[in-house]
């Protein structure tokens, strides 16, 4: 294809295959504790880090990555403390992060100017060094969910259950908050601040409503999210889009589309098994006739 012919585009394509499939799974897991807006949030935070780097001459996207590390284990320690309202830490951690980023972009009005590629994404403009930490963060990640896929498993359906059984639970979840941090901040260049939900969670929403397992979750999650950012990049190539906006909205096309067909299937298979039964009562009823005239 002629778009691969420009080297920016093949970064693109690499950066966004790779969150893309990274993502995705920690969609399905976030999703399944109950913790979709963890990335949104975590999202908002690294804003303030990206307003702080810019802010000290430091490179933002750095600076970005460590914050949201931070957040993430803040965010671990304060759902402790409110442990039968868990989704509280994730209020007060934004409120904090964006309330920052607002102070830090006023202090330097020439801040606002270059925001939008971090608001909205520019996986056309991912250079080299982005590149390498969105490559490290997947091989981080990949070694993460292969040791601990099991752990992750249990503790995702039952925590208590999980720490009798003798996992170090509080280890291990704070570990996952860690890498979700990562992956947020990863993944910001590719879909922005404002979108970068859109690539953790869609996937996963679509695969856990259709998928018969929680294995085949996973991988049908990657494959859509692999999807959806390739037709979104491809699109955005095409129609000279936006690629953030346009790969978000891919996602939530793919994601009415599935749950649209898995509810007419649904429907066709309640129609089909009416028909049947009413089928099988009418051959038992000529057959009790037959009988009866015999």
């Amino acid at each position: 294809m002629e778009m691969l012919h420009y080297d920016f585009m093949q970064r693109a394509f690499c950066a966004g295959g790779i969150i893309a499939l990274l993502a995705s799974v920690l969609g399905v897991y976030l999703m399944l504790r109950r913790q979709a807006l963890m990335a949104d949030m975590l999202s908002h935070v690294s804003l303030a880090g990206v307003a702080a780097g810019a802010y000290l001459h430091y490179n933002p996207t750095l600076t970005g990555f460590i914050t949201a590390v931070a957040g993430s284990v803040a965010v671990e320690y304060v759902r402790r403390s409110y442990r039968t309202y868990s989704e509280i830490s994730i209020a007060i951690i934004m409120v904090g992060g964006l309330s920052s980023a607002v102070v830090i972009m006023s202090l330097n009005q020439s801040i606002n100017k270059s925001f939008s590629s971090y608001l909205f994404g520019s996986v056309v403009a991912v250079n080299s060094t982005e590149l390498g930490l969105m490559l490290f963060v997947a091989i981080i990640g990949g070694i993460f969910f292969y040791i601990f896929r099991r752990p992750l498993y249990q503790m995702t359906f039952d925590e208590e259950t999980a720490k009798t059984n003798g996992l170090p639970v509080e280890w291990i979840s704070l570990g996952f908050s860690v890498l979700t941090g990562m992956i947020v901040a990863a993944a910001m260049p590719i879909v922005g601040v404002l979108l970068v939900s859109s690539l953790i969670v869609l996937p996963a929403a679509l695969a856990i409503r259709i998928a018969p397992s929680f294995t085949a979750a996973i991988f049908l999650a990657m494959a859509i999210g692999l999807t959806g950012v390739f037709t979104g990049l491809t699109a955005s190539y095409e129609f000279s889009t936006p690629p953030g906006g346009t790969i978000a909205l891919a996602l939530l096309a793919f994601l009415v589309t599935g749950i649209g067909l898995k509810k007419l299937i649904v429907k066709l298979n309640k129609r089909f098994n009416h028909r049947s039964r009413q089928e099988e009562m009418q051959e038992a009823r000529v057959f009790s006739r037959f009988s009866e005239d015999a």
